[in-house]
């Protein structure tokens, strides 16, 4: 039956960014459908422990503050993962950094962390990801782009940049990972109401600027994200490789 290939009871799931936002939506949607959730995230991550628990589901929270993680952090998530619960079947990049500049002021620091959280850490995480997935019999590697994936935006050229990056390492890495039974896919939200977008939704300018142009008539939630991640990460979607999913009420298409 078609419905049991979206059941993911038993899998282990890794997310980053899993304390709030898209990250912790994301998290309970991989809950829901039966998997245990590994939390890396730089605060507590007690509310999200308590729904991942609600459903029956164990939590492990991993501490990290991805802007200043190295590699061998990086490595270290992974491997303490798999120590903990002896298996990591999935991994959800959904951790993210914004910083916004105009591009004629845009400074070096803001620069080199929205990078390193957006995409150095996807890229070095999906790496030791994968090296345990292929002595493993595969695995889900799910990225987060953005609709700045394919647009410029505003006073955000790291974001942009790192998006776009995102589309790369998930294209080039599908190439490579396809035939060790590795899907590695990504998901690109639109404008998504989160601590991080907060802002700009209150601007009583670009607010309603942006809400006119989405067709579904408003702002993505968190839990808009539980769908496509669950598809991404579960056998329903094993003949997808490299592929990028919109989740963005027909922003693009507008």
């Amino acid at each position: 039956m078609i419905l049991n290939k979206f059941d993911l009871s038993d899998r282990v799931a890794l997310v980053t960014g899993a304390s709030r936002g898209l990250g912790r939506g994301m998290a309970i949607g991989l809950a829901e459908a039966g998997a245990d959730i590994v939390g890396v995230s730089r605060g507590s991550c007690a509310q999200s422990a308590a729904e991942v628990e609600s459903v029956g589901r164990r939590f492990l929270h991993l501490p990290c503050d991805l802007a200043e993680a190295s590699v061998a952090d990086l490595q270290g998530l992974i491997q303490s993962a798999v120590d903990h619960f002896g298996r990591l079947d999935i991994l959800v990049n959904a951790a993210g950094a914004q910083a916004r500049h105009p591009v004629l002021e845009f400074p070096e620091d803001d620069w080199d962390m929205v990078i390193q959280v957006n995409l150095k850490t996807a890229m070095f995480l999906s790496q030791a990801a994968a090296r345990h997935m292929s002595e493993h019999g595969g695995g889900k590697i799910i990225n987060v782009a953005s609709a700045l994936s394919f647009q410029g935006g505003i006073t955000v050229p790291p974001y942009t940049a790192s998006k776009h990056g995102i589309l790369g390492i998930t294209r080039a890495m599908a190439n490579e990972l396809a035939g060790k039974k590795i899907n590695v896919n990504a998901i690109a939200p639109g404008y998504m109401l989160t601590d991080m977008t907060e802002p700009l939704a209150n601007n009583p300018e670009r607010g309603p600027a942006i809400l006119s142009r989405i067709p579904a008539g408003r702002w993505g939630l968190p839990e808009d994200m539980k769908g496509a991640t669950v598809f991404l990460a579960s056998e329903a979607s094993d003949y997808c490789h490299g592929m990028v999913l919109v989740v963005d009420g027909a922003w693009l298409v507008r």
